[in-house]
């Protein structure tokens, strides 16, 4: 199929930037979007001109890393990962817009590169368990009934892509906050820092820039991963639990 590309391109942080108008011929139905933009990119290096910059690692759909908003849609009109989107969801002449993730908090690197580092900010502020010193505990020794390995399993699925940002109108980052906090709170290893992780964690997404929430919904259904919704709702109950215990003042 021959298709028409609408692409931000973007030099550098402190450029404005513009949809420029690309056309792609020959494309397979089996192509990923990624090979796609692969087959442009080759043309124009041919051409002598810029490639279009993109993030992209795996490919698999699994470290999270690649990730565009295309006609509208974080990660295109499937809930996947950019990188596992086939051509076949597309029709031959199409015109496709595609831009990168649009938040305050991910500024534009080049094209359609952004910074996600935000994200590990806000890792780094509470997203780990206190480990005691000495040699590694029986794998046993704190037994997890299932319905908690399984909640906890449902929010660790998260892979930080940022689609659910790009998604919200407001750009706000409470569903992968949420599924941060809430798979190492649902585990007994996560209970010491459980008020700390809560607190901290809020308080460095919103120090972030990232916009309030409003319950809209769009986060969870771009979500290639299934993060659900009420996932928000268990991260707002820990947080006041946490500033009713005498954490910090909440808000």
């Amino acid at each position: 199929m021959n298709l028409t590309l609408r692409i931000w391109r973007q030099s550098g942080p402190a450029s404005d930037g513009s949809m420029v108008t690309y056309e792609v011929k020959d494309v397979s139905p089996d192509m990923s979007f990624l090979e796609m933009l692969d087959t442009l990119n080759e043309d124009l290096i041919v051409r002598g001109e810029e490639p279009v910059a993109f993030d992209h690692d795996c490919r698999e759909g699994i470290c999270g890393a690649c990730g565009m908003v295309i006609n509208g849609d974080a990660h295109g009109p499937e809930r996947t990962t950019t990188c596992q989107l086939h051509m076949r969801h597309f029709a031959d002449g199409d015109t496709i817009d595609i831009e990168p993730w649009r938040a305050s908090a991910f500024p534009v690197v080049k094209d359609l590169v952004v910074d996600r580092s935000a994200f590990d900010r806000v890792i780094g502020a509470g997203g780990y368990v206190g480990v005691p010193t000495g040699s590694a505990p029986e794998a046993h020794a704190t037994p997890v009934p299932k319905p908690v390995a399984d909640a906890a399993f449902e929010h660790a699925e998260c892979i930080g892509c940022g689609a659910c940002v790009a998604a919200c109108p407001n750009g706000a980052a409470m569903l992968f906050t949420s599924a941060k906090v809430n798979h190492l709170n649902a585990l007994p290893q996560g209970a010491p820092e459980r008020e700390s992780r809560v607190l901290d964690m809020v308080g460095q997404m919103d120090e972030e820039g990232f916009g309030g929430c409003t319950l809209a919904g769009e986060c969870a259904t771009a979500c290639p991963k299934g993060i659900p919704l009420f996932s928000i709702s268990a991260m707002n109950r820990e947080y006041l639990r946490a500033a009713r215990k005498g954490g910090r003042p909440a808000g």
